[in-house]
């Protein structure tokens, strides 16, 4: 990432990711085809109002994980072997910590929390056992985005894209075997998740293992110390504390869907699956931006850094331009692949059109980011996620549904679940752009 034309660069280290990306969002998706196709609607209803609250049960681990990519991503352009070591080390031992206390306090919150947002008593059960099956088995989720998220951070986006694709596969042949051969339901998709999960782990753990050429893993380097710990939170916590905003709010929001009933939860479900899609670009981007920016700052390469933003902005939005033609254009074709009732894919694809220009500014909000936090200031971005999120999407949601009530919706209408989001990300990009430009970004390298 430190030499050659930063563009090349930064395509050549996206396109494993993006794929690697594309494959884990596969994941999901396949969970809700199968399910839509061999159980039903509610069935897709209930696997779709699950996942904010597994998302916010694990938020620690997107923590560890950027701070991960950062310290990683830094350490290795400055060739600094003991640091990256010890830096490794404590994001090993941290998450095993972590996924312990998940795995035995997840259960316990599991249905209060699905009563607490309102879900439906004809799909509560459904949600409450994929989410057990998911925590209880989080130790594969949890250490493959920990340690791809390493490998990564070593300019490695190849191996961690091959060991997903892997388990990609295997989850695909699991979900069809569990639930239309085994008839095992929503439980059946749960558990094929986390088997393919581990698997994915495991290969992580194993290629880390052979690059001894590059860092020490062993006993001494697991063994946490303070500075490094504290480090690794000062770095992480603020994209954690995002995504634990970022989910909160998914949940305030899906708690308002709900009250929409069984059909607006299913749509749902089938537009945040291929805006799942949609958004990978824009977020494998960003994640580039962010190995990108803390290699060349460990580098000292300042002028690299802004030169590289440039283009990656460019070709970020030119991807995002594509995509939102061809939603436009073909979404109705990929609504048909989760369900065959007309009327679901109908109400789908007029939610996705609300959406769809959203994703160009999306991509200038990720890129700007990622060289923020590649820099070491993963402040800002948070500040500016809990601006969007929690005092503009929540609000207008509820505002706009509130506004429109009326005798055929006494709850309101449900688009203002999806033209909230749309302003969210518009104005996401607009101070985003602002606080790049301001440049306080970068006095926060962690090398200086």
């Amino acid at each position: 990432m430190t030499v050659g034309t930063p563009w090349k660069r930064i395509v050549e280290f996206s396109i494993p990711m993006l794929v690697g990306n594309i494959a884990q969002q596969l994941y999901n998706t396949v969970d809700s085809i199968v399910i839509g196709r061999y159980v039903g609607d509610n069935a897709l209803a209930a696997v779709g109002s699950a996942l904010p609250i597994f998302n916010f049960l694990l938020v620690f681990f997107v923590a560890v994980s950027t701070g991960a990519g950062i310290m990683v991503s830094q350490y290795f352009g400055a060739k600094d072997r003991e640091k990256l070591s010890r830096s490794i080390g404590a994001c090993i031992t941290l998450t095993a910590i972590v996924a312990t206390i998940i795995m035995i306090i997840g259960p316990i919150v599991v249905r209060p929390m699905l009563v607490l947002i309102n879900t439906p008593e004809s799909i509560i059960d459904w949600c409450a056992s994929y989410l057990l099956i998911l925590l209880v088995g989080n130790w594969g989720f949890s250490y493959f985005n920990i340690l791809s998220g390493i490998l990564r951070g070593l300019g490695d986006s190849l191996s961690a894209l091959m060991f997903l694709l892997i388990s990609t596969v295997l989850n695909i042949f699991l979900d069809i075997w569990f639930v239309a051969g085994l008839n095992m339901g929503v439980p059946g998709v749960a558990l094929a998740t986390v088997i393919a999960q581990v698997i994915s782990a495991v290969l992580c753990a194993m290629k880390l293992k052979t690059m001894d050429y590059v860092f020490d893993l062993n006993l001494n380097m697991l063994k946490p110390k303070k500075e490094y710990v504290v480090q690794l939170l000062k770095l992480g916590l603020p994209s954690g504390l995002t995504q634990v905003i970022f989910s909160l709010a998914m949940i305030t929001v899906q708690s308002l869907t709900n009250t929409f009933g069984e059909m607006i939860i299913a749509c749902n479900v089938i537009v945040m699956r291929v805006d799942g899609f949609a958004m990978m670009p824009n977020f494998t981007f960003g994640v580039a931006m962010t190995t990108f920016a803390g290699q060349n700052v460990g580098a000292k390469k300042m002028d690299r850094v802004e030169e590289g933003t440039r283009q990656g902005l460019a070709i970020a939005v030119g991807v995002s331009i594509v995509i939102t033609i061809i939603i436009l254009i073909f979404g109705r074709y990929l609504m048909d692949i989760f369900t065959d009732t007309a009327e679901l894919v109908d109400l789908s694809m007029k939610m996705m059109r609300i959406l769809a220009v959203g994703y160009v500014a999306m991509a200038v909000t990720q890129v700007l980011s990622g060289v923020m936090r590649g820099a070491g200031d993963t402040m800002t971005p948070m500040w500016i996620s809990l601006i969007t999120t929690i005092f503009l999407r929540v609000p207008i949601a509820y505002g706009i549904a509130y506004l429109t009530r009326s005798a055929q919706y006494p709850n309101g209408r449900p688009e203002s679940v999806f033209v909230s989001l749309l302003i969210a990300w518009v104005s996401g990009a607009v101070i985003t752009s602002i606080f790049y430009k301001k440049g306080n970004w970068r006095e926060k390298v962690l090398l200086s």
